[in-house]
C-alpha cells in the first residue's frame, strides 16, 4: 500500500508565503487562566508565574517546508522576513543543505502568540494571537523575477497556504498557478471565518486550476456556511460519516479534490467518491503546526500516487508522530513508515 514512499521521486515542491515567529504558551484549563487573568486585572496587574513558554519558527509555509525537508523532499520556500528573521530561517534550515532552498524577500515577518489550553484533562485546544506583518500583502511582485518563474515552472507541486492572513492571496494563487501549468496545485487556507464569502468566490473562480483543497474542521464549517450548508461538522459532535459527507458536499460544490482533517480522522472526496481514515490516538503534547505536518504528508502522498485511503493513513500517521512529540519536531519518512507497519490495519 505504501511501497511508492520507499523510493520517493519528487523533483521539487514550492511552498509560500508565510513566516511567523511563534511564541507558544502552554496553559491548564481556559477557566483557570480566565480566573487568574481576571484577578490580576482586578488588582491592577502583575505577573502570572510558572507559565511554560517556547519560541520557535512558525507560519504554515515555513512549517510545511520544514516537514518536507525532514521527509527528504527538495523544496523551495518563498517568504518574507527582516534581517533577524532571515538569520533565524537560515539557521533552522541549514541542516537540510541543498534540499530546502530559501527565497526570502525583505520585509516584516509575522509574529504569533499561541495559547494552548488543556480541555477535559486530556484534549488540547490552541488559540492564536496573530500579527501578520508583511505576510498580509504577499503578492506576485514578491516572486516575479525570471529565476523565480523558472522555479515555479519546474515544480512538481505548488502550495499556496494561509490565504486567510494574506489580503493578496487570491492574486498570488492565480499568478503562481498560471505560471506553473503542469504542477500539482494545492491550497490550505488557514482561518477564513471573517473572509469566508470572499474565499468561496475565490475557490469558484480558481477551481479549474486547483488540484486539491485541504481544510480542518473549523475551515470546513466556515466554507460550508458560505456555500449555504448548515453546520456540517457540529462542534465536538461529529463522526466518520459526517467527515466524509463534509468532504463530499464541499467537493461537489467547488469542483476539486477536498480533504477534511479533524481530531477523529481525515476524509477525502472528489465529489463522487469519499474515503475516511481514523486518527491514530496518541497523547497530545504539541498542537501548533499539526495541520501543517498533515498537509506535508498529504502532498507527498499525492505526488507518489498513493490511493486516497493510503494517503489519508500516511498523513494521519505523520501528524500523530508530531503531535505526541514534546519538542515539536516532525518525524522522518523512516519513522512514519515504521509506524504504519504496526498500524496498517487501524
Amino acid at each position: 500500500m505504501f511501497s511508492a514512499l520507499d523510493e520517493v521521486k519528487i523533483n521539487s515542491i514550492v511552498v509560500m508565503p508565510d513566516f511567523f515567529v511563534d511564541r507558544i504558551i502552554k496553559l491548564n484549563s481556559q477557566e483557570e487562566f480566565s480566573r487568574l487573568l481576571a484577578e490580576k486585572v482586578k488588582f491592577g496587574g502583575g505577573s502570572l508565574r510558572n507559565i511554560s513558554t517556547a519560541e520557535r519558527k512558525g507560519g504554515n509555509a515555513v512549517n510545511i517546508a520544514y516537514c518536507l525537508g525532514k521527509l527528504g523532499i527538495r523544496t523551495t520556500l518563498f517568504t518574507v522576513a527582516d534581517e533577524l528573521g532571515s538569520a533565524m530561517l537560515g539557521k533552522v534550515f541549514a541542516k537540510f543543505g541543498d534540499t530546502v532552498r530559501l527565497k526570502i524577500g525583505s520585509g516584516k515577518h509575522g509574529r504569533t502568540t499561541g495559547l494552548e489550553f488543556l480541555r477535559d484533562g486530556y484534549n488540547k485546544a490552541n488559540v492564536m494571537l496573530n500579527d501578520a506583518g508583511d505576510n498580509e500583502y504577499f503578492g506576485p511582485d514578491k516572486i516575479e523575477s525570471q529565476d523565480n518563474l523558472e522555479i515555479l515552472e519546474d515544480a512538481d507541486a505548488v502550495m499556496v497556504v494561509n490565504w486567510g492572513s494574506n489580503l493578496r492571496g487570491t492574486e498570488l494563487a492565480q499568478y503562481v498557478f498560471k505560471k506553473s501549468p503542469t504542477s500539482f496545485h494545492f491550497i490550505a487556507p488557514a482561518d477564513i471565518e471573517i473572509r469566508r464569502d470572499e474565499f468561496r468566490d475565490f475557490l469558484l473562480k480558481i477551481s479549474k486550476y486547483t488540484n486539491d483543497l485541504s481544510l480542518n474542521e473549523n475551515e470546513a464549517n466556515s466554507l460550508g456556511k458560505s456555500l449555504g450548508m448548515s453546520s456540517i461538522l457540529p462542534l465536538n459532535d461529529y463522526d466518520e460519516q459526517n467527515v466524509k459527507n463534509a468532504a463530499k458536499q464541499i467537493s461537489s460544490k467547488i469542483g476539486t479534490n477536498i480533504e477534511v482533517h479533524t481530531r477523529i480522522g481525515a476524509g477525502w472526496s472528489n465529489g463522487t467518491d469519499s474515503q475516511f481514515a481514523p486518527a491514530i490516538k496518541v497523547e497530545a503534547k504539541t498542537l501548533t503546526g499539526a495541520g501543517d505536518c498533515w498537509d506535508s504528508a498529504n502532498i507527498v502522498g499525492y505526488l507518489c500516487k498513493l490511493s486516497p485511503i493510503a494517503r489519508l493513513m500516511f498523513s494521519n500517521a505523520y501528524a500523530s508522530l508530531y503531535v505526541q512529540s514534546s519538542d515539536a519536531e516532525p518525524p522522518t519518512m523512516e519513522a512514519t513508515l515504521g509506524l504504519l507497519d504496526t498500524k496498517v490495519s487501524y
